[in-house]
């Protein structure tokens, strides 16, 4: 039997049950150089974003089930990450990390439709994060989805190479649509996987997140490429671009786009090193308000060392940087045009 994974390829599930529990729990300490006395790091930050306390970004306890032509997924987390990313979402929905169930439509086609609670289908970064490269996440994963909610319709090729998917969505990272929001949002995924050393990925999204009432309609498109150029070298470069109308009906857009790139090396199985750069350039603030003249002109760098300790527990320490355009940043009592800070977190999956 096959069994369609969080990426959506199929993957053998002759040696598993039907049930599955997997727990993850992620602890971590910041500090910043800045020293803020509130304890937050910058507001574009939603991961690992509290200075100077030892604090967990994300603990969950998942229950995954597949037999025959059915499958669903449910986990609940809690931490700093939970705070930041759900702070919009009523009561208990704050807890909910995944949550969705999946019918496979064809006897011998991987052709599924899932709906719920599901793992955003832009970029390639979780918030789980022993899978991806770096210990704190790019700016363009921090502002855009990591969680949607909607109904999917996924078909996988018999040789795995090709996902194609269509999505009808509550909004931009949404469980809960916002008060007198009746617009649906859309979206779509193609990856390709030529051959286990490269994957190649186009998704987008288009829909308003606000009321009908003030209505703007967003158009957003996340592209990447993650290449293993040799067993010890790797390479994850991705850019998005999104557009914005600038008041309801309009035919003028507000645009943001966002470069990166990060390259990975294991001079070991056990140790890995990994290299950043990005930039983001959001100047009307549609994603990112600043209140300065420039906007968001940001370029991001950080270094990163992570130590297996076990096939299950990883060791990460991050250096990272920001260089805005505007003094968009606090050092003290003073604004500035930098931030500095180092992160270091244990990791572990059961």
């Amino acid at each position: 039997m096959l069994l369609a994974g969080m990426d959506g390829f199929a993957q053998d599930d002759s040696t598993r049950s039907s049930l599955t529990i997997s727990g993850y729990l992620e602890g971590y300490y910041t500090y910043d150089l800045a020293r803020p006395s509130n304890h937050n790091r910058p507001s574009f930050i939603y991961s690992h974003n509290r200075h100077n306390e030892v604090n967990l970004n994300l603990g969950l306890i998942k229950a995954a089930y597949q037999k025959g032509n059915v499958r669903a997924n449910f986990a609940l987390a809690t931490g700093t990450y939970m705070n930041a990313n759900y702070a919009a979402e009523p009561g208990v929905l704050k807890y909910i990390y995944e949550a969705n169930a999946g019918i496979k439509l064809s006897r011998h086609k991987e052709i599924w439709v899932d709906a719920g609670v599901l793992p955003s289908h832009l970029g390639f970064e979780s918030a789980v994060g022993k899978d991806n490269w770096t210990l704190t996440r790019s700016i363009f994963a921090e502002n855009s989805p990591y969680f949607e909610t909607g109904a999917k319709l996924s078909y996988t090729t018999d040789n795995g190479k090709w996902l194609i998917s269509g999505l009808v969505l509550n909004g931009w990272q949404r469980i809960q649509r916002p008060d007198g929001n009746n617009t649906p949002a859309f979206g779509h995924q193609v990856t390709y996987k030529p051959n286990s050393r490269v994957t190649l990925n186009s998704s987008s999204f288009i829909g308003n997140d606000k009321p009908d009432s003030v209505k703007q309609m967003r158009y957003f498109h996340n592209l990447y490429g993650i290449f293993q150029v040799t067993d010890q070298w790797g390479v994850t470069a991705g850019f998005d671009i999104g557009a914005e109308q600038k008041v309801k009906g309009s035919n003028s857009y507000n645009t943001w786009y966002t470069p990166v790139v990060i390259v990975k090396l294991n001079p070991s199985t056990r140790h890995s090193i990994a290299a950043r750069g990005e930039y983001y350039q959001d100047k009307a603030g549609v994603i990112i308000a600043t209140n300065t003249p420039g906007g968001f002109k940001t370029w991001g760098y950080s270094l990163n060392y992570d130590f297996l300790v076990l096939p299950n527990a990883l060791w990460r320490t991050e250096a990272r940087g920001f260089s805005s355009k505007d003094k968009i940043f606090v050092k003290g009592n003073e604004p500035s045009y930098h931030n500095y800070f180092i992160t270091t977190s244990i990791a572990v999956a059961f």
